[in-house]
């Protein structure tokens, strides 16, 4: 077992979230905070007025720092605003991404012992709330009204918070009445519920150092941001990826946040990008490789283009012009991109790299809030996701780290607490030395950049006992012609790849039922010709639907396994 790298002796940042939250306040007071895309604006003094009357509500209805406030809806001015009142209050935030079944949010609601739910209207309107038995009330993401209440002081709140708020403040409400105390580090800010792709939902308890501690790498990621910059905030804020690198540490610096608050199809991502043109795009691997795949590649598949990019000089020339298209097709005014969340695929890596564009991949987990590795774009090795983040020491589990893949562990400031209520997973994930086990395999290289193999749950075995890692088959088999996702399991020995095919491309092509069949034959032939004995495709399975996913684009795993 290798040393690891450690980053363990930067130093930790002095201010707290509370703090940090205040200073953006106060310190960009006449900017623009947050835009809903093609709706409204809020100013900074906007946003903290709102915060300020939230946490006369919260004080009126007995919330105390340490109770639990639930939110669930898309990525919106007022999920922000929620937020920030939450956390600078000193309560615990329970993010619910939106896409969870009624179920599943009355269960968080439950398990989290959350007091009171923010909620979208179209969240609320499929909730029972006789399934939510503690929670006291819920409040309208949309204007902050009351859709339930189990409480007087919540009523009485409601009906009179413009007299309330007055006779707090008297005098008016201006910028030097913004001030939040800190929390202490290693109190508990957010329970983050994750829907991970190998098994239910657990809760993700993250401490205020985390959160502190992951701004400071965003600090160091993005160092010529500026207040006034724009972003667009696109994957989901309730997901700890979009929260760190989307939101918070955006919102932290005085950046005007653009909320999509629409369901992010790449044509609608495509035209926010040209419109706003952000200085930052944090994206996930499967956003960016149905652009590339959509409509860059076919161009590059032309006998004629593909003739001219060999040649030596005339390719060059191509792939950066190639190169500039595409940034500008981004938008134009962006430093790099930020790629993470889910296995990235080599081939559109390859291209990124090939035509210069600024990306780069970072690795991590929600039980770190997120962030484990990172690089920035000029020093990021393609295929990599980077080298331990600030404050971090990495580990693999390995005889020989830099060439048999072992499991990735982790320690420091990012790490959880824990899982909420429940210790006996919690004690399987962090060992009695603090490590991090995350139960994803990699190697290291001499620079100690980190390489994922695959998850050691994922790991099967061939029939002699080698290790075979479908994640590195699945990105082959991405490549070739109409398959658009794929899964590899195991049968009987024998491994069967499960494909949804690109059925848009397919019927263009003028191919059917038989026709598909017929190419994905080919597909599995030409793909084992490149595979070892042991890694052999036996048959190729095509489905109607899409996979079942996670909010990262993950694949469900655990859903396919036993077909």
């Amino acid at each position: 077992m290798t040393t690891g790298y450690d980053r363990s002796n930067c130093p930790l940042p002095k201010k707290g979230i509370q703090s940090l939250i205040a200073d953006a306040l106060r310190d960009n007071w006449e900017l623009a905070a947050f835009t809903d895309y093609k709706g409204a604006t809020l100013m900074f003094r906007d946003v903290a007025l709102k915060i300020a009357r939230l946490h006369v509500l919260f004080k009126e209805t007995g919330i105390k720092p340490g109770d639990r406030v639930a939110i669930c809806g898309r990525n919106s001015s007022s999920w922000a605003v929620a937020c920030l009142a939450a956390m600078s209050y000193k309560a615990v935030v329970v993010p619910i991404l939106h896409e969870f079944k009624p179920d599943n949010i009355h269960n968080i609601v439950n398990h989290s012992e959350a007091r009171l739910l923010f909620a979208a209207k179209h969240i609320w309107d499929h909730l029972d709330p006789e399934a939510m038995t503690s929670v006291e009330g819920v409040l309208s993401l949309e204007n902050f009204n009351t859709f339930l209440s189990r409480s007087k002081a919540l009523d009485n709140v409601q009906e009179n918070l413009d007299g309330l708020f007055s006779r707090q403040y008297p005098d008016g409400f201006t910028s030097d009445n913004v001030e939040f105390t800190d929390a202490d580090p290693e109190s508990l800010a957010m329970i983050n519920y994750t829907s991970g792709s190998t098994g239910f939902s657990k809760g993700v308890m993250l401490p205020c150092r985390s959160l502190v501690n992951n701004r400071l790498l965003a600090a160091r990621a993005m160092y010529s941001f500026q207040a006034g910059y724009e972003v667009l905030s696109i994957l989901p804020m309730a997901h700890m990826y979009g929260f760190s690198f989307e939101f918070f540490y955006e919102f932290s610096v005085g950046c005007h946040i653009y909320f999509l608050t629409r369901l992010p199809s790449p044509k609608v991502i495509f035209q926010a990008l040209g419109e706003i043109r952000p200085r930052l795009i944090v994206s996930v691997p499967l956003v960016i490789e149905k652009i590339i795949r959509k409509n860059v590649m076919p161009k590059l598949e032309k006998p004629s283009m593909k003739l001219l990019l060999k040649l030596p000089v005339v390719g060059g020339i191509i792939r950066r012009k190639i190169g500039r298209e595409l940034v500008e097709a981004f938008g134009g005014r962006f430093f790099q991109v930020i790629i993470g969340g889910a296995a990235f695929s080599h081939e559109i890596e390859q291209f990124l790299a090939s035509v210069h564009f600024p990306y780069t991949v970072g690795y991590g987990a929600t039980e770190c809030g997120p962030i484990i590795t990172y690089q920035d774009k000029d020093s990021f090795v393609p295929g990599s996701c980077g080298v331990p983040a600030p404050n971090m020491e990495v580990k693999i589990l390995s005889s020989d780290p830099q060439n048999i893949a072992g499991e990735i562990v982790c320690k420091g400031p990012n790490v959880m607490l824990g899982y909420y209520r429940n210790d006996e997973l919690t004690a399987k994930t962090i060992d009695s030395d603090g490590w991090l086990h995350t139960g994803d395999l990699g190697v290291f290289d001499a620079q100690g950049n980190l390489f994922i193999k695959g998850r050691s749950k994922n790991m099967l075995l061939g029939p002699s006992g080698q290790n075979i890692y479908p994640e590195e088959i699945e990105d082959l088999l991405g490549n070739m012609y109409l398959v658009c996702e794929s899964l590899v399991i195991q049968e009987n020995d024998k491994l069967v790849a499960l494909v949804f095919p690109d059925y848009d491309e397919a019927g263009k092509q003028g191919l059917h039922e038989d026709g598909i069949a017929g190419i994905m034959e080919q597909n599995r032939k030409q793909l084992n010709s490149s595979l070892p004995a042991y890694e052999q495709i036996a048959e190729i399975r095509i489905r109607d639907e899409e996979f079942e996913k996670t909010p990262k684009k993950s694949i469900k795993r655990y859903l396919y396994q036993k077909q």
